[in-house]
C-alpha cells in the first residue's frame, strides 16, 4: 500500500544512443539508410544474418530515434532520423572542441618543457 499522497510514477527507459550506435551492424545499417529509406528485408539481404536479427537492430534503432518508420501499402520503409543524427553530431563537436582544447594546452607545456630543456643544456 503507498502512503496517503505518494504517487509511483514509471518512466519507460529509452536506449542509450550511443549504445545502439556502438554496435557494427547497427552502425552498418544506419549507412545503408542514409541513402535510401529501405525495407526490413531490403536491408537483411546486406547481411549474413536473419531477417528477426535484422529486425531487432531496427527495434534498438527505432526506440533510439536514429530510424522512423514510414508505411507505404503494406511495406514498412526505414528511413534515418536526420534531427536526431544531427544531436548526435552537436554532442560529438563539444566533446571534439574540449579535446582540442585540451591537446593545445598538451602541446604549448610540452613546447615549455622543450625550451628548458634547451637552456638547461646550454648551460
Amino acid at each position: 500500500m503507498q502512503p496517503f499522497g505518494c504517487i509511483l510514477i514509471f518512466e519507460v527507459m529509452k536506449r542509450d544512443i550511443f549504445q545502439a550506435i556502438a554496435d557494427p551492424t547497427r552502425r552498418a545499417i544506419i549507412a545503408l539508410i542514409a541513402m535510401q529509406a529501405m525495407t526490413p528485408n531490403a536491408i537483411a539481404e546486406h547481411f549474413d544474418t536473419t531477417r528477426q536479427a535484422v529486425s531487432k537492430h531496427l527495434r534498438i534503432l527505432t526506440e533510439c530515434e536514429l530510424v522512423k518508420q514510414e508505411h507505404q501499402g503494406r511495406e514498412i520503409y526505414y528511413q534515418l532520423e536526420i534531427e536526431k543524427m544531427k544531436e548526435i553530431d552537436e554532442w560529438l563537436a563539444q566533446v571534439q572542441e574540449i579535446w582540442e582544447a585540451n591537446f593545445k594546452r598538451l602541446d604549448a607545456l610540452l613546447g615549455e618543457l622543450k625550451q628548458q630543456e634547451k637552456q638547461e643544456r646550454k648551460k
